[in-house]
């Protein structure tokens, strides 16, 4: 089970924008988890324009997965 404390979604209609919200969001939450360092970043494609970011008890402090 994962256990967060912020989750971002991100939905987009390029891939442009796609880089740059995903960039934003994983800066947002690596300031998040320097302060707790207990949780890793984890980002989910749910479609090709909709993405979430979050903080996940389940990746490791100091890495970001991406699940597809």
């Amino acid at each position: 089970m994962s256990s967060s404390t912020q989750t971002i979604e991100i939905i987009v209609h390029s891939r442009s924008a796609l880089d740059k919200r995903l960039d934003d969001a994983v800066k947002a939450l690596q300031e998040q988890a320097l302060l707790g360092r207990t949780s890793g970043i984890l980002l989910t494609r749910h479609s090709h324009q909709r993405y979430t970011a979050e903080l996940s008890e389940n990746v490791p402090f100091g890495l970001t997965r991406e699940l597809h």
